[in-house]
């Protein structure tokens, strides 16, 4: 086992603790309602800043993830999570890249889940740096880049995870990292469903599902801690040699004309 374990592991134990606790320094602010919370007003008295949960909610209140970070002091640590989360879920694809080529060569479904992990990380950095109330259009603009990309990868991790299968371990893998993916396809679509609706109860559902999505899609990176356990030396090194074309097994049995006579000179 290498330390790079810890690489996939960390970045789920530390991204969804520190989402709780923007979203209950959010709370406490009076910046967002709680997820137990099902009743919305179309208007509100002023209350107090701080202290226990709102009693009184509107629209403007819905608990989504992005809107937990919208508001100093949470956005500061939400940011700050966007960012070092950004950089984790790059090094994880590049690693899980190089890991997957080392085995399987040539495989155009590994450089889609590279490709596809890289802007669901660009997506996650827009989105923590570009606060909803504050910039909407590119908020908006790399939430839709960062969502379906990460669930594009990690349907495509999943496929690979089949095709690499040797051991009853890495069917167990592969079965854990199918139903993590029915999972965030669900809730992604739930969430886009709910979210366009205009009854605050079917949003408020909408911002549950994007809890539930966002869960879902940080336990299906830690699971590849497995996989991360055999990485080598070998396993750097195979992210800079240059893709080789296959040949096919004729060619190399024919002998150049040119080079049969010099042979017989």
């Amino acid at each position: 086992m290498t330390a790079w374990v810890f690489l996939p592991v960390s970045l789920p134990v530390s991204t969804i603790t520190a989402l709780w606790v923007v979203y209950a320094v959010a709370v406490r602010n009076h910046h967002v309602c709680p997820v137990d919370n099902w009743t919305y007003n179309d208007s509100c008295d002023d209350e107090l800043v701080q202290g226990p949960p709102k009693t009184c909610c509107t629209l403007e209140d819905i608990p989504l993830v992005s809107k937990c970070g919208t508001f100093p002091p949470e956005s500061c640590l939400f940011s700050l999570i966007c960012s070092v989360g950004s950089f984790m879920v790059m090094l994880v694809g590049l690693l899980r890249y190089a890991q997957v080529k080392e085995r399987h060569h040539r495989s155009l479904l590994n450089t889609a889940a590279l490709v596809t992990g890289w802007i669901c990380a660009a997506g996650l950095m827009v989105v923590g740096n570009f606060q909803v109330d504050n910039a909407k259009i590119l908020h908006y603009v790399g939430a839709g880049v960062g969502f379906p990309s990460s669930l594009f990868f990690i349907c495509f991790q999943t496929v690979l995870t089949y095709r690499l299968a040797k051991t009853s371990l890495d069917y167990q893998i592969g079965r854990c990292r199918a139903s993590l993916t029915i999972s965030a396809f669900i809730t992604l679509v739930l969430s886009g469903v709910f979210f366009v609706q205009e009854s605050a109860r079917l949003q408020h559902a909408a911002a549950i599902c994007e809890w539930v999505f966002t869960i879902v899609i940080l336990v299906f990176y830690g699971t590849f801690a497995v996989e991360f356990g055999s990485i080598t030396e070998s396993t750097f090194l195979e992210m800079l040699k240059p893709q080789t074309k296959r040949t096919c097994k004729g060619d190399s049995s024919r002998v150049n004309p040119n080079q049969e006579a010099v042979v017989m000179i």
